[in-house]
């Protein structure tokens, strides 16, 4: 008996892995596919955020501009009572045009920043402008947006509602870009742009913010595609 199993011992050996290192394998292969994924995903973030970055700043007013009934100041924040630095560059290109009969009315839009402030960005832009000779008649208000997207949806309503057509969206340069897009998906017809250069914005922290609330917006865009496509 003992010489039978002695033979079988000497036999040729079946090689069996050990379950341990077979496992570690596997878990190595999954972590190289995980972080080359992840290298990708963040080379392809850095190359549409730098398409993104160009487009801003090579954004540029619609040229030749056409007159227009409604020109369409886009909302940015309020200092308490009064627009920020920022937001008087936008009024500024605003009255520029108004004086110049480029628009025969402005809508100015944007909701209230905080539940202390007197005054909603569009209340505080009216004041602004009418302050500066704009007659209060010629100012429609648009006070609930939070968003470029609500901008001009609501805006488009209102233009809607009296029967206008023809716009121009007045903006910042690096603002441009998205605010064209949205108009566009929201079926504008043909809108223009009035774009200002910023002399007081800190544009590396403004166009990076701009980077993310375009992204949110392709997310956006995409989520109100698929409902209409499903409804």
């Amino acid at each position: 008996m003992k010489f039978l199993q002695w033979i079988k011992s000497t036999g040729p050996q079946r090689y069996e892995p050990k379950s341990g290192q077979n496992r570690n394998g596997k878990i190595f292969m999954v972590s190289k596919r995980i972080i080359l994924g992840l290298m990708i995903f963040i080379l392809v973030g850095l190359v549409w955020a730098g398409i993104r970055v160009w487009n801003m700043n090579t954004a540029a007013s619609t040229t030749p501009l056409q007159h227009a009934q409604i020109g369409i100041v886009l909302g940015a924040s309020m200092w308490g009572a009064e627009p920020s630095p920022g937001l008087k560059e936008r009024l500024e290109e605003a009255l520029r045009l108004y004086r110049n009969g480029m628009v025969q009315r402005l809508i100015v839009s944007g909701g209230l920043d905080q539940p202390d402030f007197p005054y909603t960005e569009a209340e505080g832009m009216q004041r602004y402008l009418v302050d500066r000779g704009v007659p209060v008649q010629h100012i429609v208000l648009e006070n609930q947006a939070t968003s470029t997207y609500e901008n001009l949806l609501y805006s488009q309503r209102i233009m809607k509602e009296y029967g206008w057509n023809s716009t121009v969206i007045i903006t910042h340069s690096y603002h441009g870009p998205r605010a064209l897009e949205i108009a566009q998906f929201l079926n504008f017809d043909h809108p223009q742009l009035a774009l200002t250069e910023s002399k007081v914005l800190n544009m590396p922290i403004h166009q990076s913010r701009e980077v993310l609330a375009y992204a949110k917006w392709t997310l956006q865009r995409w989520w109100i595609s698929a409902q209409i496509w499903i409804a």
